[in-house]
Formats: C-alpha cells, sequence, structure tokens
C-alpha cells in the first residue's frame, strides 16, 4: 500500500498544533451588540452630546487597522519603533526578573512585539504558554497560529473577549508565575476613570509576586506630539477621515470626508492629544439605521481620538496605589517612552 509521507507528516503537524492551540469565545456576536460595540448606541450618545464626538473603536475595521499599521511606519511616528527599541535592549533583563511566565497580553493584535519576548523566554530553555486577549477573533487566530510555527514550545490560549472579562476569566498559572503585559500606550488611549478601572482590574488577576509590564508614552514637547498625529504623508488624516467611511458602511450615512479636516492639538494641561475631524461647512448629517439627523456648523468640531501621554514619577504612584510596585523602568536615550515592569504585593 503507498502511502503519501508529505501529506502524513503535514497532518501530523496540524494535529501537533492543535494539541498547542486553544481559542475560547467569552464574548460571542450577540453579546457584543449587548455591550454597545456594535448596535449604534453609543454613536448616537456621542454624537447627541455637546462638543460631539465618537467612539475611537470605530476607527478599527479592516481599512483603518491597514492604515494604523502605516502610520507606525512614518517617520514623524516614533511610538512604535522607539518601544521595539526598548523591549530589544531590555527582553532578556525581563526574562531574568520573572523566570519562566506565562504570558497574558492585552490587545494583542498582530504579536510582533511580544515575538521580542517570546524570543527572550524560548532562549531561556523553558515551556512558554501565551494568553493573548483581543476582540477580534480574526487576529487572534491568524497570529496565534504563526506564532506556533516559530515557536516550537509554546502553547497558546486565545481569549477573544474585552479586556475586563478576559481578565475575570483568567484561571490561576499553570507555570510558576505570571506576567500580564498592556504595551503600545494603549493605557492612554483610556481616560482616567477607565485607566483606574482597568488597573484594579489586572491586580485583582494577580496574585502577589506576578508581574505587570506597562508600555506609556511620556510626555514631551507639542511639537513632537502633534507631528507624530499629523504626519507629513497624511496617513493619520486618512485613518481619522476613514471613521467617517466606517460609519457610513456600518450605519447608512452620509459623511462626505471632503467636508471636514483633520485636526490634532496636544493639550499640555491635561498632558493628552486630543485629535477631532472638523467640519468645512454647514451640514446635515444621517445615519439612517440608527435613524440619526444632526446639524454640524461651520468649523465644529468631533472628537474622535485621545491619547494621553505620562510622568514616570506619576505613574509609578499610581501603580503603587493599585498594589503595583516598580521593579524596573526602561526609556529610550530620549526619554520619550517608557517600559516598566511592577510586581503584585
Amino acid at each position: 500500500m503507498f502511502l503519501n509521507t508529505k501529506n502524513h507528516q503535514i497532518q501530523g503537524s496540524q494535529r501537533a498544533q492543535q494539541k498547542r492551540w486553544q481559542i475560547e469565545y467569552l464574548v460571542n456576536p450577540k453579546q457584543l451588540l449587548e455591550i454597545g460595540f456594535s448596535d449604534g448606541s453609543d454613536v448616537v450618545q456621542s454624537l447627541k452630546r455637546t462638543p460631539k464626538s465618537i467612539p475611537m473603536h470605530y476607527r478599527y475595521d479592516d481599512r483603518g487597522s491597514q492604515l494604523f499599521e502605516q502610520i507606525c511606519d512614518v517617520p514623524e511616528y516614533y511610538l512604535t519603533r522607539t518601544e521595539t527599541a526598548i523591549l530589544q535592549e531590555c527582553a532578556s533583563e525581563i526574562v531574568l526578573m520573572t523566570g519562566a511566565c506565562e504570558l497574558v497580553e492585552l490587545g494583542s493584535g498582530n504579536a510582533v512585539k511580544t515575538r521580542i519576548l517570546l524570543d527572550a523566554y524560548q532562549q531561556l530553555g523553558s515551556l512558554m504558554r501565551y494568553l493573548p486577549i483581543d476582540i477580534s477573533a480574526g487576529i487572534l487566530e491568524s497570529s496565534g497560529l504563526a506564532l506556533l510555527d516559530d515557536y516550537p514550545s509554546l502553547q497558546i490560549q486565545g481569549l477573544v473577549s474585552t479586556f475586563e472579562m478576559g481578565l475575570l476569566q483568567l484561571a490561576p498559572s499553570s507555570l510558576p508565575t505570571r506576567m500580564i503585559c498592556f504595551i503600545g500606550s494603549t493605557l492612554g488611549g483610556l481616560n482616567r476613570q477607565e485607566s483606574d478601572v482597568l488597573l484594579t482590574q489586572v491586580a485583582t488577576a494577580l496574585q502577589p509576586g506576578e508581574y505587570f509590564l506597562l508600555g506609556l508614552d511620556l510626555h514631551k514637547s507639542k511639537h513632537l506630539l502633534e507631528a507624530a498625529y499629523n504626519d507629513s504623508q497624511g496617513v493619520n488624516a486618512q485613518f481619522n477621515f476613514n471613521i467617517l467611511h466606517h460609519l457610513n458602511q456600518k450605519f447608512q450615512g452620509n459623511f462626505d470626508a471632503t467636508k471636514f479636516d483633520h485636526r490634532v492639538f496636544y493639550n499640555e494641561s491635561l498632558q493628552q492629544m486630543q485629535i477631532y475631524l472638523q467640519s468645512l461647512q454647514k451640514q446635515t448629517i444621517q445615519l439612517d439605521s440608527l435613524e440619526l439627523n444632526i446639524e454640524l456648523e461651520l468649523d465644529e468640531l468631533i472628537l474622535t481620538a485621545l491619547a494621553r501621554k505620562f510622568e514616570l514619577n506619576s505613574i509609578q504612584q499610581k501603580l503603587q496605589s493599585f498594589g503595583l510596585r516598580s521593579l524596573q523602568i526602561w526609556t529610550d536615550p530620549n526619554q520619550w517612552y517608557g517600559l516598566l515592569l511592577s510586581q503584585r504585593q
């Protein structure tokens, strides 16, 4: 009897991968509607307020995600390459401090920067376990399967979930300790109340002695910050305009991006970037499936994103108030970005 050895090997490899890979759905499409991710109730509430705004998560449809990847490569947008460089410098030190560690990542995305940490843990020679938490099942599956190919000792349990639900559902680590990672300065996209809620959830999910790795964009000159969100190639502007195309497609809208301008402003007193769409004329906006009509005045601003910036001393004190003691801080030579490792007390 003839045996197709190549196919047999492929099937064996796939079975081995399946033993190392799990994906769990903590949030299903119906639940997403209930918590306001897709039914548009948050859009109605935000556009009826004064001043008007659009929830940030509508920036991230497929096209928006592609544009954000492009933003990361523009010369003015220092955040991604600076954090990557810091991780490359300090990953081995992090591994020595934590030892064999279960890695939980909030908002894992494509896990490109996570690979830097996984490389360091792989060199340690220990069994690795990775729990990415993301609301996108597609990105979890594609990035997870790619990681399995490159890290033979890695076990992955992907959680399709909000951060809150994912942290609540974490079982005790099967490895000696755990580290929750929240990199990419994603904390800066949360307002102060949301940030406090998340830090409470992180502290609750960790056992005493376990670790929290946090990436933060730091307060710096207004010129540098505003350039990062208003690059000369106009990719940030395209990303901002894309929120209108997404709303049109999702809710049968009539937003015309040519009737808006991309505006950014660094509020130094609040230490936060404020990103707007400015109406270039008086106009009426309709979102038919939401039965929403709004009037915009000439030059009226719609807030589409916030990006808070941080001081290292202040964030250390904040973490301490949640029982997270700072162990080590790594920054770049310009002090533009910080990576903080803290430990649950």
